[in-house]
């Protein structure tokens, strides 16, 4: 840019509507709707693992099905090695992408939706076996905290690990969210070029960036790029939270359905899924 760089702040400013004869009107509405307040979801989250799962319901041994047999696209982020910030594959890591079928089929509508638009979902994550869990839970994340805080106590990394990253376990009435098979971690991804919308963070960023509302907040959108990730994670909320999922709101990627966040969030009596099987385990 010629004459020096400039700082706009853009966050009282209307998202300009995108224009021209291909322009998708749903599309356009979408990108310029508001997030909701997420307080109240941040509040309902406190002692979310203590609630109900109904193990005697129909859906709490429900089968788990291959994404990609529902037409859905991605890649298992944890058992490719090109998957910044780690640059490995994950021990016990899934080379697929399963999720339980109630979930899958919503995720396969939300897919058909966006489809309309010229879009469509990249999944990085479905059901994750513990091992992966443990690992980001008790080895990787608390290392970085600790790099970054040296002087905090075993109880504040433990707090701030989990911000992130869900204490592993093996009880059906207080799993980890990806281990019920509910959960998914996803992006956008344009039909035409194959490419990844871009959301402002890379995937499984650890910081208040990720967070699903940080560019709604006022100061946080200061250019043409946080303008693009403010647009493109409305997209992703809306569609997912229209067909009954539940976003994670310290992560801009994280949907469920079925699981205890899902059930107290949206004021259900109790979840549907407890831990699911590991397809070929």
């Amino acid at each position: 840019m010629s004459g020096g760089a400039r700082s706009l702040c853009l966050s009282h400013r209307a998202l300009r509507p995108l224009t021209g004869p291909l322009v998708n009107r749903e599309l356009n509405d979408l990108r310029q709707r508001r997030l909701p307040s997420l307080h109240e979801m941040r509040s309902r989250r406190h002692n979310v693992r203590n609630y109900p799962v109904d193990q005697q319901g129909a859906l709490f041994r429900e089968d788990v099905v291959d994404l990609a047999t529902l037409g859905l696209k991605g890649r298992n982020y944890y058992n490719r090695s090109d998957n910044p910030p780690y640059h490995a594959s994950i021990p016990g890591s899934l080379p697929g992408l399963y999720l339980r079928r109630s979930a899958a089929e919503r995720l396969r509508q939300v897919n058909a939706r966006l489809a309309t638009m010229g879009l469509g979902l990249f999944v990085h994550d479905g059901l994750r076996p513990i091992e992966v869990q443990r690992y980001f839970h008790d080895v990787w994340m608390p290392a970085r905290v600790r790099e970054k805080h040296p002087d905090w106590t075993d109880a504040q990394v433990i707090e701030e690990t989990e911000r992130f990253w869900a204490k592993p376990s093996v009880d059906d009435n207080s799993p980890a969210p990806h281990a019920t098979g509910g959960a998914t971690d996803l992006t956008l991804q344009s039909l035409a070029s194959g490419e990844h919308l871009y959301m402002g963070s890379i995937f499984d960023d650890v910081t208040e960036i990720a967070y699903t509302d940080h560019f709604e907040q006022d100061g946080n959108v200061r250019g043409f790029s946080d303008q693009e990730a403010q647009a493109n994670r409305r997209v992703l909320y809306w569609t997912m939270t229209e067909a009954g999922f539940v976003n994670y709101f310290n992560e801009w990627w994280h949907f469920s359905w079925g699981d205890q966040m899902w059930a107290k969030i949206s004021g259900v009596p109790a979840a549907h899924y407890g831990i699911a099987p590991i397809p070929g385990r």
